[in-house]
């Protein structure tokens, strides 16, 4: 897939997801005239799921935080790739790994069947081996993403 020529109109995007687990530092008040101090102890402040999208022959990524990684986020996420980023392509190139929710029935827990099939044309779907998730270069811009100290990512729900 990515020794394909670039076609704007034949994308090819990987999509991968990860969660992190979300933490909070602890301030340590001080008086006047006394250093701001941090404990090392941090709160445990949930989990957040962030799906990635890249598009690695146009150098292109976006990253999108859920609060859950089930079907029907996956389902939103592919009508927001197809819908949103790339409304104008024939046909969108899809690389994934084999997880359970990558298929299109994810799209059919989510929409009306009409809208389920009409996304499911949108994308030729192709999956990594089932040992070799690592061939998604969306998983390598996770990666890249986790050893960045400081990443921007979208909040929001889809």
């Amino acid at each position: 897939m990515y020794q394909r020529p670039y076609d704007p109109l034949r994308p090819v995007v990987c999509i991968d997801e990860t969660n992190k687990q979300l933490i909070k530092e602890e301030r340590i008040p001080c008086g006047p005239g006394s250093p701001e101090k941090v404990d090392s102890i941090y709160v445990h402040n949930g989990v957040a799921d962030v799906l990635m999208i890249s598009e690695p022959l146009a150098g292109r990524r976006e990253t999108v935080v859920t609060e859950t990684r089930n079907a029907i986020d996956f389902a939103r996420i592919l009508k927001y790739t197809s819908d949103t980023l790339y409304p104008r392509a024939e046909k969108i190139v899809l690389v994934t790994d084999n997880l359970n929710i990558h298929t299109t029935a994810s799209l059919y827990k989510a929409f009306l069947p009409e809208e389920a099939r009409r996304l499911a044309g949108r994308f030729e779907w192709h999956y990594t081996p089932k040992h070799g998730s690592w061939l998604n270069m969306a998983e390598i811009e996770i990666g890249i993403m986790s050893r960045t100290r400081k990443t921007t990512v979208r909040l929001g729900k889809f």
